[in-house]
C-alpha cells in the first residue's frame, strides 16, 4: 500500500534525505525488480553492497531507498538509518501494526526442520480461495524474506502466512518480534542446522520461540506425533490444536485410512472439529499427510469447514520449484521419471525423499543422486553414512555422490550398491547419460548450495516432460 516516505522514517527511526515522496510500488532489496514506485533498500551483503546499485533501482523508477549513509548524486529520496536489515524488519513491524488496526487480518507462521515451504503451499491455496492471501515467494523465510513478505500485504489482505526458518537460537525469536503471529504452526524437529544448534534439543528449544512469540491469545498448532513438538504444549499460553496421523484422542485434526498410489500421492479422510471429508494429496510424498494435517488446523483455527479444507487440499500443488517435483522425461528415447527435490536437503528431509524413491520406483530400477548436507556440525559425517545406509536399504541400484562431503553416503551404503562420486553436478550429467536405461527412477536431492539443482534443471531441458 501507499506510503509517503516521512511515515517510513517514523518507522523506522531515520531521516528523509530529499522531498516527501509517496512509495507506490513494491519494496526489493534487488536493483533488477525494481519497478515505478518502488522503495529500495540497500543492503550490504557477502558478495555486493546494495548501495552500488542505487542508480540502477533510480533508473527502474524506484523512488526512494533505505541507505545506511547519505548519497550524493542518489537522484532519488532516501531515508536514511544505521543498519537496512533492521530497518527492514522494523518497517514491516509497522506496516504490520498499521493494518491490523485497520481491519481483520490474521497472521499465520509455519516452522520446522522439514515441511515448511510445502505446508505454506498447500494452506496459501487453501485459505485463497476463502479471502485475499498473502504467502512468501520462494522460500522468504529469514530476516530479509519475513519482512518482504509482510511487505506485500495491503489492506484487503484477510490472511497473512509467513514461513520462519532458523539456523541457530534467536532467529525465530527476533522474527516474531517482527511479525507476532496468531497462529504457530510446529511442524517437526530434526536435524537440519545442527551445527547451528548442536543437538536436537537445542533445535526443539529453538523451534520453540515461535510459540513463545505468539500474540496474546494467538493458537500453538502442533505436531501430536512429534514428542518434542507436543511438548511445546507447555509453553503455549493460548489455545493449542494437536494434529496428528495416528488415533491420539487429544488431536482434533487427524487423518485416517491412509492410501498412496503408484506415484506415492497420498489420499486420506480428514477428520476435523467440524467434520470429515475425503482427501487426495497432489504433492509427491507420503510424508505429506502430516504437512497437509498442519495447514488443515490452521485452515480450522481460522474458520474453515473440513470440506471447504479437504477440497482446497485437493486441488493443491506444490507451488515452490525443486520441492518433490516429479517429472516424465525422454532422455534420447529413454523414458526416465525424475523426482526433483533438489532446494534444500537434511536428514529428515533425505529420508523422506528416498522413501519416494523407493515407492515410485518399486518396479524398476532407481538412481539416487545426493549431494552434500550442510550445516550438520561434527556429526555431518556419521548422518551422511546413515543416509547412504538408508538409501541401501531402500534397495537404490545406483548411488551418485557429488561434490566434496558426498563420499560419505557411499561409505555408508557399502559394497552392496553400485555406487560412483563425481566432483560437480555437470559431471553427474555426463554420468547419468551413459548410466541411465529406459524405465529408470531418479531421484536429485541435496543442500541447495550443493549446486545438484542445476543437474535438475539440466535434465529437464534435455528431456522436456512427456
Amino acid at each position: 500500500m501507499d506510503r509517503q516516505t516521512s511515515w517510513i522514517a517514523e518507522a523506522v527511526g531515520g531521516r528523509v534525505n530529499g522531498p516527501d515522496v509517496l512509495v507506490t510500488g513494491p519494496t526489493v532489496t534487488d536493483s533488477r525488480e525494481s519497478v515505478p514506485g518502488a522503495l529500495y533498500v540497500a543492503r550490504r551483503g557477502e558478495q555486493a553492497d546494495g548501495h552500488d546499485f542505487i542508480a540502477a533501482a533510480r533508473s527502474a523508477g524506484a523512488v526512494c531507498a533505505l541507505v545506511d549513509h547519505e548519497v550524493a548524486d542518489a537522484g532519488l529520496t532516501h531515508v536514511v538509518v544505521d543498519d537496512t536489515t533492521v530497518a527492514l524488519g522494523d518497517l514491516a513491524h509497522a506496516h504490520l501494526e498499521d493494518l491490523r488496526a485497520r481491519g481483520l487480518l490474521d497472521v499465520t507462521a509455519i516452522t520446522g526442520s522439514a515441511g515448511k515451504t510445502t505446508t505454506k503451499d498447500l494452506l496459501a491455496q487453501v485459505l485463497s480461495t476463502h479471502a485475499p492471501t498473502v504467502w512468501p515467494l520462494r522460500s522468504f523465510n529469514n530476516e530479509v524474506g519475513v519482512p518482504l513478505t509482510v511487505l506485500r500485504a495491503d489492506t484487503d489482505t484477510r490472511h497473512l502466512i509467513l514461513e520462519m526458518g532458523a539456523s541457530g537460537p534467536g532467529h525465530l525469536t527476533l522474527l516474531t518480534r517482527i511479525a507476532p503471529p496468531d497462529i504457530a504452526v510446529e511442524l517437526m524437529v530434526g536435524r537440519a542446522h545442527l551445527g547451528g544448534f548442536g543437538s536436537q534439543e537445542a533445535v526443539a528449544t529453538a523451534k520453540a520461540e515461535l510459540v513463545r512469540g505468539l500474540r496474546p491469545g494467538g493458537t500453538a498448532v502442533l505436531n501430536a506425533d512429534d514428542p518434542r513438538v507436543a511438548a511445546m504444549a507447555g509453553i503455549a499460553e493460548g489455545p493449542i490444536v494437536f494434529f496428528s496421523t495416528s488415533d491420539d484422542p487429544h488431536a482434533e485434526v487427524r487423518a485416517h485410512d491412509i492410501a498412496v498410489d503408484d506415484l506415492d500421492r497420498a489420499s486420506f479422510v480428514l477428520e476435523t472439529p467440524t467434520g470429515s471429508a475425503p482427501v487426495t494429496l497432489h504433492v509427491v510424498g507420503a510424508h505429506h499427510v502430516h504437512n497437509a494435517l498442519a495447514a488443515a488446523a490452521a485452515a480450522d483455527v481460522l474458520g474453515l469447514s473440513a470440506v471447504e479444507i479437504a477440497a482446497g487440499l485437493s486441488l493443491a500443488d506444490a507451488l515452490s520449484p525443486h520441492r518433490m517435483a516429479v517429472a516424465a522425461l525422454d532422455l534420447d528415447g529413454r523414458h526416465v521419471t525424475l523426482i526433483d527435490d533438489s532446494y534444500n536437503a537434511n536428514p529428515d528431509s533425505m529420508r523422506a525423499g528416498l522413501a519416494a524413491l523407493e515407492s515410485l520406483g518399486r518396479d524398476g530400477h532407481t538412481v539416487a543422486v545426493l549431494g552434500k548436507m550442510l550445516e550438520l556440525g561434527d556429526d555431518s559425517e556419521q548422518l551422511h553414512r546413515e543416509v547412504g545406509d538408508r538409501a541401501a536399504g531402500t534397495g537404490v541400484g545406483l548411488l551418485i555422490g557429488v561434490g566434496t562431503g558426498a563420499e560419505g553416503y557411499l561409505d555408508g551404503a557399502g559394497s552392496t550398491v553400485a555406487s560412483r562420486h563425481v566432483n560437480t553436478p555437470e559431471e553427474a550429467r555426463s554420468l547419468l547419460a551413459t548410466e541411465l536405461a529406459d524405465g529408470d527412477v531418479v531421484l536429485v536431492k541435496g543442500s541447495n548450495d550443493s549446486g545438484v539443482w542445476r543437474l535438475a534443471d539440466a535434465l529437464i531441458r534435455d528431456g522436456g516432460e512427456r
